[in-house]
């Protein structure tokens, strides 16, 4: 079955007075009438001397995801998430953050290689009422990125409220003959996320004990702030910058009619060449980039189904049960190709190049094991313990994420191998801030195809241990600390998260 809101199911199901605040059931029902895709605002800076200047303001806003419902919000210069980012390689940039919300936060430029003071982690705190300025020189391959929130023990309200946005990183071969790169035409920002919804339109979050240790899951889909969306497709060929940008919900996407899409990007760079595939699966804070082929003229509709149940990246044992919402279908977005629809040119079948970084270049290996505490009593923390603790469940080594702690020192310019080891019953997706890596392998098999270019997130399933390699390079900082953790954002404001610096 899937799911959809209307109006009308909202309101009645509201006047039942069901014992809860949270409806969990909000978001079944008979599907609404589609609506069209919001598309962000392209903003690509201001230049001036040489530098492009970018002005965000956090912001409160009031949305309305429901016909004549309000729902209390964040944003970025609006109501609910922010403009699309629009850079190009070996731009200098400079991004002014202003907090005009009452609560103090932060904001991260996901997968991007800059340096520590400019990358917006936990210790970059923007006050209410001030503003943090972002200062680098972009030098690294074209993808697709994102901005979010990135506040100590805040992040997952803060995200789940609007505090992120997308990120267009271009160069030479990302704006190449033959890939769709008109924004909002032919080249299409696709934030997805899932909510829960309170009687009066509000949004719920944290509620019980499983939204914290499974992370938490909503039961209705938005994607870029609609509900139920279509785009009126006027080209051939569309390509769609898919974002994962839920708290903790993977999702498993492919075509209701079972269609195949070239794969050509995994976030952090394009593939060497195109990927033909039938489906995805996304974690949090995972992209790809795709092409759809509507030469058909039939409607193209991207839905969400269950892992199957070979999946290595299903959970185990009690997790399962507490990921019930996890199994559900979703409608995702409907491509609905218009008539006269311009003709697009073929694909180039030759991408980029990725030159494979060799094991033998690692000067080190290390390892980091992630680790959850199942006790029942515990209601979720704000981080900060040295050691796990029913306050603070998730670990890294045994260890809690401590701001006063520097968990590693990594050597500038070095070459090194990390090794993620998961022997808890879920999938953790694991992102490093500073750059981009190369996977090498999944308990010793290679990776999958979509993941043979660059990445910031790598999916861990339960039992499995991925092995990656990177290069930390430009950029060095003995006082200022770059972060890695899991995605899950309930897990990271929980503890699953440490610091090392580059010195």
């Amino acid at each position: 079955m899937r799911h959809s809101l209307s109006r009308r199911n909202f309101l009645g199901r509201a006047a039942i007075g069901l014992a809860s605040t949270a409806l969990p059931a909000i978001g079944w029902g008979q599907p609404a009438g589609q609506n069209p895709l919001r598309i962000p605002s392209l903003l690509a800076g201001e230049v001036r001397s040489g530098v492009k200047h970018y002005d965000l303001t956090m912001q409160q806003g009031m949305s309305e995801f429901f016909p004549d419902v309000g729902t209390p919000t964040l944003g970025l210069n609006g109501a609910y998430l922010g403009p699309t980012l629009k850079l190009n390689n070996n731009d200098r940039v400079s991004l002014h953050v202003r907090n005009s919300i009452t609560e103090t936060a932060t904001l991260h430029w996901h997968g991007l290689h800059v340096p520590a003071k400019a990358d917006g982690g936990p210790a970059q705190v923007i006050a209410p009422n001030t503003v943090w300025d972002a200062d680098f020189t972009v030098m690294q391959r074209g993808g697709t990125f994102w901005y979010h929130a990135h506040t100590m023990g805040q992040t997952g309200s803060q995200v789940y409220r609007g505090l992120s946005g997308l990120i267009e990183l271009e160069d030479d071969e990302t704006t190449q003959p033959g890939l769709p790169s008109e924004y909002g035409v032919d080249d299409i920002p696709v934030i997805i996320q899932d909510k829960r919804f309170n009687r009066d339109g509000s949004l719920a979050y944290i509620g019980m004990h499983r939204d914290i240790m499974a992370g938490f899951s909503g039961n209705t889909l938005l994607v870029n702030g609609t509900l139920n969306p279509y785009f009126a497709a006027t080209s051939r060929r569309v390509r769609l910058r898919l974002l994962n940008a839920s708290n903790a919900r993977t999702y498993n996407l492919s075509f209701r009619d079972n269609r195949s899409f070239e794969v050509i990007g995994s976030g952090g760079s394009l593939l060497a060449t195109p990927e033909s595939m039938m489906n995805i699966v996304l974690a949090p804070a995972e992209r790809a980039d795709i092409i759809v082929d509507l030469a058909n003229g039939q409607n193209a509709s991207l839905i969400s189904s269950a892992l199957p149940s070979d999946s290595p990246f299903l959970s185990r044992g009690m997790m399962r049960n507490m990921q019930a919402m996890s199994g559900e279908d979703f409608d995702v977005l409907t491509l609905r190709p218009q008539a006269g629809a311009n003709d697009s040119p073929e694909l180039p079948r030759q991408l980029t190049t990725i030159s494979r970084i060799l094991e033998s270049e690692a000067i080190r290996t290390r390892r980091f094991e992630l680790g959850m505490v199942m006790g029942m009593g515990m209601m979720g923390g704000r981080g900060g313990g040295r050691g796990m603790n029913a306050s603070t469940p998730f670990s890294i080594n045994g260890q809690s994420m401590a701001m006063d702690v520097i968990n590693e020192t990594v050597q500038v310019d070095s070459t090194e191998l990390w090794e993620i080891v998961n022997d808890t019953m879920m999938m953790h997706p694991f992102h490093v801030h500073h750059g981009q890596f190369q996977i090498l392998d999944r308990n010793g098999r290679p990776p999958h195809p979509e993941e043979m270019a660059y990445k910031d997130t790598v999916k861990v399933g339960p039992g499995e241990t991925v092995r990656f390699i990177m290069r930390f390079t430009d950029f060095s900082d003995p006082d200022t600390a770059y972060m890695y953790h899991c995605h899950i954002l309930e897990h990271e404001d929980n503890g699953m998260m440490g610091q090392f610096v580059v010195v």
